[in-house]
């Protein structure tokens, strides 16, 4: 498997893809190349994604289908907070918080590829808000102060970085006292295939980062939060399609046997 700072440098490379693609299929879609063959043969592939068209503030330009969940939507955001998004992309989840902290809050999006913030801040522009800022940051150093943010979200991102102590250690220092988190990810119920976990083209499609739930949700507590809640879970059936790049026919037949698979959960906790 690749170093850490590899890790990171595929996945900035992939998502920056995305970003220049515009594309609204998914990180597993036909045009973002994150999952399957190198040739965008995986079509429709966005079992990941939940759907955010009935949300209000959703912007239909910030949503490149890169999500597995809507944290939003259990996050507990009130009207004047002060919200972070790590891994903010096109300021997809951004733009629905901003729908609810109002004029009053402010909305600070995280990412660490060039060309997703600057797609992001073309479509703040001609949304004209004033109250939100995206910023170029890494999440396991971020660049805001201690104790800034009443609530952070994030959405199908934190499994993609390689020291997932540290990230959570960054959202408890920029976090307020008594401020929350509500994050939704991909993790791991047993083991995956040895071809899946070592893939850099899994890892950049949200897979082969992820961990076991049990590890998961034990760095959060480590990290110092308290009252940790998984408020929604989902399986996510990787189609035949995409592990046969990865996997044999047997190997694929072992794999649905097993009782392996690959779960997105939306979990919150707080300081």
């Amino acid at each position: 498997m690749e170093t850490k700072s590899e890790i990171k440098q595929i996945v900035k490379e992939k998502y920056g893809e995305i970003a220049k693609a515009s594309s609204n299929t998914g990180c597993c879609g036909p045009n973002s190349s994150c999952c399957g063959t190198s040739d965008n043969s995986i079509v429709g592939y966005t079992v990941m994604k939940d759907e955010y068209d009935n949300l209000n503030g959703y912007v239909a330009e910030a949503d490149l289908g890169l999500g597995c969940g809507l944290p939003t939507e259990y996050a507990g955001i009130k009207e004047g907070n002060t919200v972070v998004d790590l891994g903010s992309g096109a300021g997809n989840d951004v733009f629905v918080a901003r729908a609810i902290v109002g004029d009053n809050g402010k909305v600070i999006g995280i990412d660490m590829t060039e060309e997703m913030i600057e797609k992001a801040n073309r479509n703040n522009s001609r949304l004209g808000y004033t109250n939100v800022e995206f910023k170029l940051g890494d999440i396991e150093n971020l660049p805001l102060e201690d104790g800034v943010a009443d609530v952070v979200v994030s959405n199908c991102v934190l499994n993609l970085v390689p020291d997932k102590k540290k990230a959570f250690a960054e959202i408890y220092r920029i976090l307020k006292p008594g401020g929350h988190f509500c994050v939704s990810d991909i993790v791991i119920k047993g083991e995956l295939p040895a071809n899946l976990k070592k893939s850099a083209e899994m890892y950049a499609g949200c897979v082969a980062g992820a961990i076991e739930q049990n590890e998961y949700l034990g760095i959060i507590k480590d990290a110092g939060f308290k009252n940790i809640v998984i408020n929604k879970t989902k399986v996510i059936d990787l189609p035949d399609e995409v592990l046969k790049d990865y996997l044999s026919d047997s190997e694929i037949k072992l794999y649905r046997k097993s009782d392996s698979g690959i779960i997105s959960i939306t979990v919150s906790a707080n300081k």
